[in-house]
């Protein structure tokens, strides 16, 4: 089943809608959306997004410099709430020029991703982006913020960064933790952002390739054009050994309990 929405300009857009959940149930459809950024979105998407999925939440995780590059379109009635969930040492190394977080649309920005394809500096920094997203006490502040605005929400949430495949990515997966989706399901559905930019995957790949690249080159231009499913799951692994499980996770540093996760299955599950 193609999963994918076909927005006129809003990128990597799908519902977690119809996934399976806790105790054989599955996700409401219609009410939860992750995606890129809003900032090309048309007319024609805003209207789909009113009318499909009855939008009343934005959640932007970009950091503010990205998002005042390509601001959000501003959708009447709609709340928007920024929580920069990247670590500010993540940002200065992106800022910095050493790698990036958009997609490359290119030839200046796709050279620089193959440049840096073969530094070990940039590659240890791709390695450590969910490590670090994903221990930093903001970062879990924020992720913690936004599961109660799902949580509270009045209509349809729609969360992205730039992208809609990295820190949208792990909100995905902390909503389907706490509606209690198994691991395979949660994995799967944050592998899918490579599906949706296997065009310029394929295409830098191969350039690097052409360069005499190595594997963790060929993996530093998986990770950032797309996302390293590898890296995501050892970061799973990460909160398995700290906390004990994904939803133990939620209940702990991000301080969403089992009252409010029971309370999110009530909401979002059928």
């Amino acid at each position: 089943m193609n999963r994918f929405i076909p927005f006129d300009a809003i990128e990597n857009a799908r519902e977690l809608g119809g996934l399976p959940a806790a105790e054989g149930r599955t996700v409401r459809q219609g009410l939860l959306l992750r995606s890129g950024n809003l900032s090309r979105a048309t007319d024609a998407d805003e209207e789909r997004l009113l009318r499909n999925f009855n939008l009343t939440e934005v959640v932007d995780f970009r950091f503010p410099a990205e998002a005042a590059k390509d601001p959000d379109r501003v959708i009447p009635g709609v709340r928007y709430t920024s929580l920069s969930t990247l670590p500010q040492r993540m940002i200065d190394g992106f800022s910095q020029g050493r790698v990036g977080d958009e997609q490359p649309t290119n030839e200046q920005f796709a050279a620089t991703l193959v440049h840096y394809a073969t530094d070990p500096q940039a590659q240890e920094l791709a390695r450590q982006l969910y490590p670090t997203i994903l221990t930093d006490p903001l970062s879990q502040q924020y992720y913690g913020q936004f599961l109660r605005i799902v949580l509270d929400a009045e209509g349809g949430v729609l969360w992205h960064c730039s992208q809609g495949k990295d820190r949208a990515g792990l909100a995905a997966a902390f909503v389907l933790a706490a509606l209690g989706a198994d691991r395979e399901t949660i994995v799967a559905d944050f592998d899918l952002s490579n599906t949706g930019f296997a065009t310029p995957l394929a295409m830098l790949s191969q350039k690097v390739r052409q360069m005499g690249g190595d594997e963790q080159a060929l993996k530093f231009i998986g990770a950032m054009v797309g996302v390293s499913t590898e890296n995501f799951s050892h970061g799973l692994d990460l909160i398995d050994a700290q906390y004990g499980s994904l939803t133990s996770y939620l209940a702990g540093p991000l301080g969403f309990g089992p009252a409010s996760q029971q309370r999110l299955r009530e909401k979002y599950l059928r």
